[in-house]
């Protein structure tokens, strides 16, 4: 009985070895992409803030080039109002959009940005951004609820998709 028992628990101790070295060699392969506090604050929600805030420092400088290094070459963006662009479709139409004489500018509404982190991939960030242009001599501003869900990927982060919504049906 006793050499019964003491296979036993060799076994059991070997189980428990294996699945404790399996568990930490997996945590170790799933580490996230940076440390995530909380949606509103932490090491993610600072590098995607900041990542936003160059895309939209590219945009309100009309600076196409800029902005195309913040979009992977397989882009979706969704738009409730125009509906789906590829990658050039919405380079050409932001192209378009600066050689007309809007002077349109983006701001991140305070505190409406939050940022979740995609295990493996990257993050989701959604938020409200408004948008203000000049037509007929008149300031125009709307604000429209937004999500992108961002890749690091070598070390770069760019945006996969993009989700803009809850425009009305005359803002292009």
């Amino acid at each position: 009985m006793k050499k019964k028992y003491k296979s036993l628990t060799v076994i059991a101790v070997l189980a428990i070895i294996f699945s404790t070295t399996s568990f930490i060699a997996q945590q170790k392969q799933n580490k996230p992409v940076v440390q995530h506090d909380s949606p509103t604050s932490g090491l993610l929600f600072n590098e995607i803030q900041r990542q936003d805030s160059l895309l939209f420092n590219a945009f309100n400088a009309r600076n196409i080039d800029g902005m195309k290094k913040f979009f992977d070459p397989g882009l979706e963006l969704y738009q409730d109002n125009i509906g789906v662009r590829n990658y050039t479709e919405t380079l050409v139409a932001f192209g378009n959009l600066f050689k007309q004489d809007l002077q349109m500018t983006r701001k991140l509404v305070p505190n409406s940005l939050e940022v979740y982190p995609i295990k493996g991939y990257g993050a989701i960030a959604s938020g409200q951004h408004r948008f203000s242009h000049l037509e007929d001599g008149k300031i125009q501003t709307a604000t429209f609820k937004f999500m992108n869900i961002w890749r690091k990927k070598d070390g770069a982060w760019q945006i996969t998709r993009l989700v803009t919504y809850d425009h009305p049906e005359d803002w292009k």
